[in-house]
């Protein structure tokens, strides 16, 4: 008999409520008209108009005001003449060029789980998490949530309610660029040729993005004639865009942290973080987090990572094998090198290797779908997570009817290449009341990770709201290798 998951009855579902600040974008001439409207309000319209802004925007927000000064500042460059702008009338040109967005009006789905990097004070028995969630809202826009919570003694899940507050990050600015990585990124890209090198000849070892646009215009006049200088130009500018870092202030609290997409290759949506401890040789932990980047039209797989989630870089991933969804990395190397499962051709689960964390050349086949739940595709559903008995890694698979189920595969130590079981049946299929939402008949996670003897999976229903399953480790693992008592090593 097959090894089920056990629900744990918690639904998560999307909160409406949950609203921030974003730019107000409108084309020149409607923007020069507003600008004139405003400008032609009295001091005193100014001040009644923008009391009522901050009365009714003020408590729904962290730091409004701060935001409308920058929006000011976006559009300053629109206004006629030089004459100074008082601080009211400034702030209230912002508010008119700043809108709401509710972040997860359209679903919360797809969650990630793992430990909490601050462990302090917590009573004994219990630990510290952290949900990550693809949020969806206005525009099927996807950004990436937070939640925190904490297992208790008896192994009850219990999440925290949010705080009221959800900010984007601001971009570091003067993002410093590795040259001789940013060369090897336009190489795979194939953007080098002559015009490429000598958009580069200026600059140093480490260049910004505005030392990189201010190269670009500089020697524009030799090539005003060239056909390919745009299309040059351009990818250069899409790449250094797709590769920069965000800061969240100190003192907001992680659920109130929502990471926007802000890069050309994210225009639609980041989707799907598959987050992971990772521990190097040295000992130093880091997050990681792979996801998939979207731009209305193509998918790019990307790489997310922070040590404190208050600071993230943002990197794009590149290589003969960057493709397709789902890449999930291994949370420590393997004989020396980076490791990742990965989905390449959409339907079989492939091996990969790298000496180098964004670039990834190779990939080796290692499971086929086999079973009639998974006859249709194969996917991960997060990291590995390492037990004595091996790589248990969870995956999903796609049926009759595009039907989404969840199951488990199990790799050697050593040499994850080989395989040492699969579960024949799912362990989490949906029932009747996960059926119905965005995407009927789905079950779907971007990674759990083991307490004590209970594997606790977050899981998505039907692309809408997210939920918890949990799973015996012994009775799985026994049913993976064929043993009766297999032992574990639980995550610390």
């Amino acid at each position: 008999m097959s090894v089920k998951a056990t629900r744990t009855g918690i639904v998560l579902s999307p909160d409406p409520t949950r609203v921030l600040f974003r730019p107000f974008e409108l084309g020149t001439t409607r923007t020069l008209k507003i600008i004139a409207r405003v400008n032609a309000m009295s001091d005193e319209e100014v001040d009644r108009k923008l009391g009522e802004v901050i009365r009714e925007f003020g408590g729904r927000h962290y730091r409004l005001e701060r935001f409308l000064t920058q929006r000011f500042g976006q559009i300053k460059a629109h206004l006629l003449t030089d004459e100074p702008v008082s601080t009211e009338r400034q702030l209230l040109l912002g508010a008119y060029f700043t809108m709401e967005y509710s972040l997860e009006s359209a679903a919360l789905f797809n969650p990630s789980m793992i430990w909490h990097p601050d462990q302090t004070n917590v009573p004994p028995g219990y630990k510290r998490f952290i949900l990550s969630l693809r949020a969806t809202g206005e525009g099927h826009v996807s950004s990436i949530s937070f939640r925190m919570g904490y297992i208790d003694a008896e192994g009850k899940i219990v999440l925290r309610k949010p705080l009221r507050y959800v900010t984007s990050p601001e971009t570091v600015p003067n993002h410093r660029f590795n040259r001789s990585q940013f060369e090897r990124k336009l190489y795979e890209l194939r953007l080098e040729n002559s015009i490429q090198e000598k958009m580069m000849l200026g600059l140093g070892d480490e260049f910004s993005l505005s030392e990189l646009e201010a190269q670009i215009k500089r020697i524009s006049a030799q090539f005003r004639y060239n056909a390919e200088y745009d299309t040059i130009a351009s990818g250069l500018l899409a790449l250094a865009k797709s590769n920069y870092e965000i800061h969240f202030d100190d003192d907001q609290s992680l659920d109130e942290r929502c990471i926007f997409p802000s890069s050309p290759n994210e225009t639609n949506g980041i989707e799907d973080a598959r987050f992971v401890q990772f521990t190097d040789d040295n000992g130093e932990v880091t997050y990681y987090a792979t996801y998939t980047a979207y731009n209305g039209r193509v998918t790019f797989p990307q790489l997310l990572e922070t040590k404190d989630f208050t600071h993230f870089s943002v990197s794009t991933l590149n290589g003969a094998e960057v493709s397709n969804k789902g890449m999930a990395m291994f949370p420590r190397k393997i004989n020396g090198k980076y490791a990742m499962i990965s989905r390449q051709d959409g339907e079989n689960i492939y091996l990969m290797y790298s000496d180098d964390l964004y670039f990834w050349q190779t990939k080796e086949l290692i499971l086929k779908p086999t079973y009639h739940w998974e006859y249709v595709q194969l996917g991960n559903c997060g990291s590995p997570i390492e037990t004595e008995e091996g790589w248990l890694v969870l995956s999903h698979g796609v049926g009759p009817m595009r039907k989404y189920a969840i199951g488990a595969f199990l790799l050697d130590l050593n040499d994850p290449s080989k395989v040492i079981g699969r579960t024949k049946e799912p362990i989490l299929s949906p029932d009747e009341n996960e059926r119905e939402g965005y995407v009927p008949n789905v079950v779907y996670s971007c990674g759990g990770l083991i307490n004590e003897r209970e594997l606790i999976i977050p899981y998505a229903m039907a692309d809408y709201a997210s939920s918890f399953a949990t799973v015996n480790v012994d009775e799985l693992l026994a049913e993976l290798t064929g043993k009766e008592t297999p032992e574990v090593v639980t995550e610390s």
